[in-house]
């Protein structure tokens, strides 16, 4: 017998989250209150970390803690590590979401980590050939946020790997921030389809002639923040260097703002007035909003959130893992691989098809 089903994935229901606390930098205290601002929500959450430090969450209704006190680091090598360790927390985690006893996954531990234990646990979507870290970006401009991917799974990357993002990114749009028609673009310095490496190029092309998505085409560093579209794809290399470069600049940008409202009496007393709407803006553009980055292309969900989150942050990372799972964003995904064509062997024959009317020194 194969393992029973994921729990909630594919219903409107609550699933139950897998919930790595290991990875959480600030301690036992902001993952209590995380978790229990999930669980008010009817999440149901199994907390892997240390029983006894998290001892009083076993009182909250639906929340389970399973001891574990061995974490995987940042500094180790993840795929070694995962394999060494069944008993690391986020190796438990990830095989509780395999057999079936919570509907997905989500740790703010080892992005490493948490990928490679969601991959070897849950395995790939059928056709998948590489999956793909996609984050939400906050967009001052925009009621909905931004997706990027990838923006780590993949330092390298083949122009077949980035069309199956778009459409990795075109099904999560739509399954989970509810986009009838998600508009997607590849990330590229320049408008133009030419404009671009090699890798860009192709990609455009193949998006363009197949027509299966509502393809934007190209979108500069300049307008990502807001782009004509809902999907941005990129590789792994540079949607890392662009996401840290935003979250770097936001933070600079909002320190500049608060050293010049506490410059002088005048620029103080605009600071108050500004203060509700700035405030309203940092929350809109704060990590912790959006919860953190998903593995799009697994045969299951795991979300990957920033180590340092507050309980705000440790419970969106929850909540978005439990929606993801909730609405079949992963049976989405595989029946829109499965449409398109953009399935690995299809992928695999079309480039067959192509390098056989080229020359040598073309292929």
């Amino acid at each position: 017998m194969g393992p029973p089903p994921r729990a909630a994935e594919g219903t409107r229901e609550a699933a139950t989250v897998a919930f790595d606390a290991l990875g959480a930098e600030r301690g036992a205290e902001v993952v209590i209150e995380g978790v229990r601002q999930a669980a008010q929500d009817g999440i149901g959450v199994r907390v892997f970390g240390r029983a006894r430090e998290l001892a009083e969450l076993e009182a909250l209704p639906g929340v389970a803690v399973i001891d574990a006190s061995d974490v995987i680091g940042n500094r180790e090598e993840p795929v070694r590590a995962v394999r060494s360790r069944p008993q690391a927390s986020i190796v438990q985690a990830a095989a509780d979401v395999a057999a079936g006893r919570s509907g997905a996954l989500a740790s703010p531990g080892s992005t490493g980590a948490t990928m490679a234990a969601a991959l070897f646990g849950m395995g790939r979507i059928r056709g998948v050939q590489r999956p793909a870290l996609a984050v939400q970006l906050p967009a001052p401009a925009r009621k909905l946020p931004l997706l990027m991917l990838d923006v780590g799974a993949n330092a390298e990357a083949r122009p077949s790997h980035l069309i199956q993002f778009a459409h990795l990114g075109a099904a999560f749009a739509g399954a989970v921030l509810g986009l009838a028609s998600p508009r997607v673009a590849l990330l590229s310095v320049g408008e133009e389809e030419k404009k671009g490496t090699p890798l860009v190029v192709e990609a455009h092309a193949a998006l363009r002639e197949a027509g299966a998505l509502d393809f934007a085409g190209n979108v500069e560093g300049m307008d990502l923040l807001d782009p004509p579209a809902d999907v941005i794809v990129t590789d792994g290399f540079t949607g890392n260097v662009v996401l840290k470069a935003i979250e770097g600049t936001a933070k600079a940008v909002g320190g500049a703002v608060g050293a010049a409202a506490r410059s002088g009496v005048r620029p103080a007393a605009g600071g108050l007035l500004l203060r509700p709407a700035l405030g309203s803006l940092r929350e809109r553009m704060d990590p912790d909003s959006t919860g953190g980055a998903i593995l799009l292309g697994i045969d299951g969900i795991a979300v990957v959130g920033h180590g340092s989150a507050g309980p705000v942050g440790i419970a969106n990372q929850i909540r978005l893992a439990a929606r993801s799972a909730s609405v079949g964003a992963v049976a989405r995904t595989a029946d829109l691989i499965g449409r398109s064509g953009v399935g690995r062997g299809a992928l695999r024959s079309a480039s067959r098809s192509g390098d056989a009317g080229r020359s040598p020194a073309e292929s």
